[in-house]
């Protein structure tokens, strides 16, 4: 349990060098996107590929290539994914969620709320964790493509932002 050969440590440094500059140059090659945590999507293939270097590394069943190939396919499948979600809207629509504001001007949104599966103390968490006390300071809370709670301070004046797809030209 603690310790079989030194065959095996020796397998582990090795294969685990070799891995972990595969993946840095999968990783340089295919882009910044590839470990983006934009969308849902983006943060499985993160996991996947973390996942494919455990493998690499402690099972003595994947052999090196294939943990590289396992790199490649995740990377060239998210840059197609990407790609194609750039080029086509529909695709997009159909790959990826939509933003959504869960508490707006200080009041709770039920319906969406409900709909995304949040609750109203995870919400307040998240404004804790921006440091406000009041709900009166907080313009809107939307529960972000990835997954994540972005808090936005009352405003005064226009909220495009809040709507997905209408990036003014400012």
């Amino acid at each position: 349990m603690w310790f079989d050969t030194w065959a095996d440590i020796g397998r582990v440094l090795a294969v685990g060098a070799a891995a972990y500059v595969t993946l840095v140059v999968v990783l340089r090659v295919s882009g910044k996107r590839t470990l983006s945590k934009l969308n849902a999507f983006d943060l499985v293939v993160t996991v996947a590929m973390g996942s494919t270097l455990a493998s690499a590394l402690l099972s003595k069943d994947v052999a090196f290539a294939e943990a590289v190939a396992g790199f490649v396919v995740l990377a060239a499948g998210q840059y197609v994914i990407a790609r194609l979600s750039v080029r086509s809207a529909r695709f997009a629509q159909w790959v990826r969620a939509e933003p959504r504001v869960l508490l707006l001007h200080g009041q709770f949104l039920d319906d969406a709320l409900d709909a995304e599966r949040v609750t109203r103390d995870e919400v307040l968490s998240a404004i804790r964790g921006e440091g406000l006390v009041k709900l009166a300071d907080v313009g809107a809370v939307v529960l972000e493509t990835d997954g994540s709670l972005h808090v936005m301070r009352a405003w005064q004046g226009d909220s495009d932002v809040l709507q997905p797809g209408s990036a003014s030209a400012a």
